[in-house]
């Protein structure tokens, strides 16, 4: 008996010595990459087999609640069938309910959802969404559930995620990110042209570094971050991605920060993002044990707020250069180092005579040289020049236009009156020279010029929330805040009526600026404070609430007997 259990022994003991041979066979080809085509049910599973993941999560389709059954069919009366119409025909009798060996009945199948084995219920997979116009091959939103991913499926989602060209949805519920993890995906998901809803919730992160997502390269439009214990730490991380005197996020629609710890402290550095940002539209801090502090640096964001020492230091650097942006220092060797002429010395001519050429720029012409003169010589000498009865195509190419900007940009008003100006002689500039420069300088790139919806696409990109227009009170330097977000939930905080109180003028003081035709922005148009540390009844929540219902658009007033008989 013991001759027989070493035999067995040794022959596994051969087998096994043999197969490491084979693995470590220097002369064996190795297997050649592998590129993803764009064909996630494709491409993953060859990334899991190559990654020695075995056996690799599935990818099914999404489950998608049945169709509703059809209403039952109604017999008719006795008597009510009429000459002349054909009868419904007889239904079938139905079969008999199976019975068991025990003589009870059998419960049919189910027909609006699908059982499955235990164990193969909680096996992991990847659910996803395809595009029925595509062939069934596009894939556009994935869903992961409740497993965790390691970083070696997080390199395999790295290769198989950016070739999805209409991939727009990402959900990870409950999958154990890590810090390490959110560092690659911030990395790799820009690459994801489409990509514009990412979805986090449960996923609480030692390191907290949720702001890379929403980083400058971020194409991120909705991220939700709900119950991924968010504390006071990465509140302020997220603050400075949503805007800065140095960078504001652009692309950021709506967060979803519900669930987590962020408390005052952290409400009032995602207040000092919202002062600067304006791009974000939906604001959702419910659940987060915010008090009247972190409420009342909110309503300060979105109604008026002083200006830091970073901040106006800032602004009188955008000042100074949209007052001179062509103008040019000199060189040190001109100014310091030349010796017959000393920096301190003026050039010849008086000052008035200086700003009387700063006054006529068209006044100096210059002499024609070279081909220019012949052709100039050619035209008065017999070619006929092109009419322009009109003169609309001196109107559009005459100088005072640049004086006008130059003017305003030198009385420092504000950035909405440049931007109406800029816009309005652009539109004068296109509709009278549209004739003469745009149909004869078409194939010309020199002289062609921007349309007027190009120049303002231009201008709406160099404004700042720091350039708009500051009044000076008390020592302190007060612009309008934040009226670009149009929803801020806040409800199940710890918020009081001081709280409240600071909420209620800042609705208020967004209503007067919304009055105003220089105002930009349509301020907040949906308000939730439910079950804060106020009672439903209080008089500051009632003012805030028929404040709001004029403005929201999803309102509906309730019936009454009177308009239902109306």
């Amino acid at each position: 008996m013991g001759k027989k259990i070493e035999k067995a022994l040794s022959k596994e003991k051969n087998q096994s010595s043999v197969s490491q041979d084979v693995d470590d066979d220097p002369n064996k080809t190795a297997e050649p990459s592998y590129k993803c085509v764009g064909n996630f049910q494709t491409d993953f599973p060859e990334m899991c087999r190559r990654s020695t993941i075995v056996p690799s999560p599935s990818v099914v389709m999404r489950p998608k609640p049945g169709p509703p059954p059809p209403p039952p069919e109604t017999k008719p009366e006795k008597g009510s069938k009429e000459k002349g119409k054909q009868t419904a025909p007889i239904p079938e009798p139905e079969p008999e309910p199976e019975v068991n060996e025990d003589g009870e009945p059998v419960e049919p199948p189910p027909k609006t959802y699908t059982t499955k084995d235990k164990f193969e219920y909680f096996k992991p997979c990847v659910q996803v969404e395809i595009d029925p116009l595509d062939k069934g091959e596009a894939v556009t939103e994935i869903y992961i559930r409740g497993w965790k991913i390691d970083q070696t499926m997080m390199e395999i989602f790295q290769s198989c995620w950016p070739p999805l060209e209409k991939l727009h949805t990402i959900n990870l519920w409950e999958a154990g990110l890590t810090g390490e993890m959110l560092h690659l995906m911030a990395s790799f998901l820009p690459l994801c042209v489409n990509l514009k809803n990412l979805i986090l919730d449960g996923n609480p992160v030692k390191e907290e570094n949720f702001h890379e997502l929403i980083g400058e390269d971020s194409i991120i439009q909705n991220l939700s971050l709900r119950f991924c214990c968010i504390s006071e730490v990465g509140a302020r991380n997220i603050g400075a991605s949503l805007g800065t005197t140095k960078f504001a996020n652009t692309k950021l629609l709506s967060l979803n920060l519900s669930g987590n710890c962020i408390g005052d402290e952290g409400a009032c550095h995602i207040a000092k993002g919202l002062r600067l940002n304006r791009n974000l539209l939906s604001l959702t801090l419910s659940s987060n044990k915010i008090g009247n502090k972190g409420a009342a640096k909110i309503a300060e964001a979105l109604s008026r707020f002083a200006l830091c020492h970073e901040e106006v230091v800032e602004r009188r650097r955008l000042m100074s250069e949209r007052g001179s942006p062509d103008r040019k220092t000199p060189p040190p060797s001109r100014r310091a180092d030349s010796k017959d002429r000393p920096g301190s010395v003026r050039s010849s001519g008086t000052h008035a005579d200086t700003k009387k050429t700063r006054e006529k720029p068209s006044a100096r012409k210059k002499e024609p040289k070279g081909k220019e003169a012949k052709d100039q010589e050619i035209t008065k000498g017999g070619k006929k020049e092109k009419e322009d009865p009109k003169g609309t195509q001196k109107k559009a190419l005459n100088a005072p236009k640049p004086k006008k900007k130059q003017e305003i940009a030198s009385q420092g008003s504000s950035s909405q009156a440049t931007f109406r100006l800029v816009s309005t002689l652009a539109a004068s500039m296109v509709t009278d020279g549209a004739k003469t420069i745009g149909m004869k300088t078409k194939d010309k790139k020199k002289d062609k010029k921007p349309s007027a919806t190009e120049l303002e696409v231009d201008v709406l990109e160099v404004i700042n929330p720091l350039m708009e227009e500051a009044d000076f009170i008390d020592g302190e330097l007060m612009i309008a805040g934040n009226r670009v977000l149009i929803n801020l939930n806040l409800s199940r905080n710890e918020i009081g009526e001081s709280g409240l109180q600071a909420l209620l003028k800042a609705v208020q003081y967004q209503t007067t600026l919304t009055l105003d035709s220089r105002s930009s922005g349509t301020g907040l148009m949906r308000l939730c404070l439910t079950r804060n540390a106020v009672p439903a009844d209080n008089d500051i929540l009632k003012k805030i609430t028929d404040h709001m219902i004029a403005k929201d658009p999803f309102y509906k007033s309730p019936v009454t007997p009177d308009s239902e008989q109306s």
